[in-house]
């Protein structure tokens, strides 16, 4: 980078976020919900969203690393990054019309294979874009601004485009007008993407390096063990469920759900862990496996209380339809702020009472908050609830990150970091391929419980990892 950056590019680096977070929060809690309900019905809808995130995600995964090892060796005159942010948002576009299109021309299985095939196509080209997006802050912030531009990242990541989604596109799909949510979520797509294209990137004259293919291979493996693990655990969940349903034996196909879910979580990491690092070098760091687990076990439980609240809405208050979506997006939205209010100064606290104290706390109170949603029938009770969830959820933000940077070799940070990116992914598929089948067979109630005990474990995986003196800080007199 030559050229000196002014105040205003590091808005335009980071805009694209917006248009990222914004896209995924209009999509996953809310369409894609009403409309996998409109075309299977009432029956089958847990299952059917579970299966369309599950191969959604992997793909997400897969092509994030593909187009981020891509743009890497690019020489195109416009940039590394700019030409892939352009084309996946426009790409993206029309997603989106086409979704939209989908919503009014199609019923019954047709459409719901129709959505499947846009959703996985939505994922490759908003990937496209995300990969290069996260480039941009490493190609071109000088290190002694990146802290500076990471805040800014984070306020475009998370609070900006939650409120947005909230107060714009939330009401209009609680309202039924899909098509008006669709339009407002292109506006803000284009309008970021535009921004993005200001950027000051310029050629890379570097000679381009042979292109290392191995990290991807084995995500490729990584990924194909992870998912026939879920897969292997959805099809012992959907058979608890089918047993338990002729029976009425709620509570033992929600215990099905627990043991699938633990076992999806602490077999599937050990074993992606193990297939990235190599069995020698993973077994020399087990702190890093439990890190990972805990990482995992609790982002389960976020991700996808947001995926089936409509459903959870529907049930429990007796919502009609797409209606639920607005209490949906309002308890998604609170969430959102909290971590937006404690994300810093736990970062601050961890570094003197500790990050494994403080993420055992949070694990401990997203459980009590979802308890609280859970067991008392009002509206009241769900904001308290999600107040609990979300200042939670803003200290493990800090504390866990702050834990694995300590736990993670120094000079391997890019493999160890990147490997724990399945957590990402892995969370959405667990909690709503396994969730799935048990909301439609016993309640989302009995789910909701479920994603309680993931927090809990969230909490109990903290066993595995011995703080030194170093990761407890000032408490200790270090």
């Amino acid at each position: 980078m030559k050229k000196q950056l002014k105040w205003f590019d590091f808005f335009t680096i980071n805009i694209n976020y917006l248009a990222l977070t914004t896209r995924s929060q209009v999509l996953a809690p809310l369409i894609i919900p009403v409309l996998v309900q409109q075309f299977v019905g009432e029956s089958s809808k847990g299952t059917a969203v579970g299966t369309i995130r599950l191969w959604a995600l992997m793909a997400a995964l897969l092509a994030q690393a593909l187009f981020g090892i891509i743009s890497d060796q690019t020489r195109h005159k416009f940039g590394r990054r700019r030409p892939f942010i352009f084309w996946g948002s426009l790409s993206e576009v029309v997603v989106f019309i086409a979704v939209g299109i989908t919503a009014g021309a199609f019923s019954g299985m047709t459409g719901y294979a129709v959505l499947f095939a846009l959703y996985i196509f939505s994922m490759l080209t908003s990937n496209m874009g995300h990969a290069a997006t996260q480039g941009l802050i490493p190609d071109l912030v000088p290190d002694e601004k990146r802290g500076f531009a990471s805040g800014i990242k984070a306020l475009f990541e998370l609070p900006f485009p939650v409120i947005l989604v909230s107060f714009l596109m939330a009401p209009m799909v609680s309202s039924g007008n899909i098509w008006g949510a669709i339009i407002a979520t292109i506006v803000v797509l284009v309008v970021c993407m535009g921004l993005t294209m200001l950027v000051p990137e310029e050629k890379c004259d570097a000679p381009k390096e042979p292109t290392d293919w191995k990290p991807f291979i084995n995500l490729v493996l990584m990924t194909a063990l992870f998912t026939v693990t879920i897969l292997g655990m959805g099809e012992l969940v959907k058979f608890f469920s089918a047993a338990t349903e002729r029976i009425g034996g709620h509570l033992l196909n929600g215990l099905a759900g627990v043991v699938g879910m633990c076992v999806s979580v602490v077999i599937g990491v050990w074993i992606s862990i193990r297939v990235g690092l190599g069995f020698k070098e993973a077994s020399a760091q087990p702190r890093y496996t439990w890190w990972v687990i805990n990482r995992l076990a609790y982002m389960v439980a976020l991700t996808n209380l947001s995926t089936f609240m409509i459903y959870f809405f529907q049930e429990k208050f007796g919502f009609a339809g797409e209606e639920a979506a607005g209490p949906a997006a309002r308890v998604m939205m609170l969430v959102g702020v909290f971590v937006l209010i404690l994300a810093v100064p736990t970062g601050w606290l961890a570094d003197r009472v500790g990050k494994k104290m403080l993420l055992v706390i949070s694990g401990l109170v997203s459980a009590i908050g979802v308890a609280v949603i859970v067991f008392i029938p009002n509206m009241t009770a769900v904001y308290i609830g999600a107040f609990l969830v979300g200042a939670a959820t803003g200290v493990f933000y800090s504390a866990n990150w702050a834990l694995g940077t300590e736990i993670i070799p120094n000079d391997q940070a890019g493999k160890y970091l990147g490997i724990q990116n399945l957590a990402g992914a892995g969370a959405g598929a667990i909690g709503a391929y396994l969730g799935g089948p048990i909301g439609d067979s016993s309640g989302y109630t009995i789910l909701f419980g479920i994603y309680a005990f993931m927090f809990l474990l969230s909490a109990i995986a903290l066993i595995g990892i011995k703080e030194t003196k170093s990761n407890r800080g000032d408490v200790l007199g270090v």
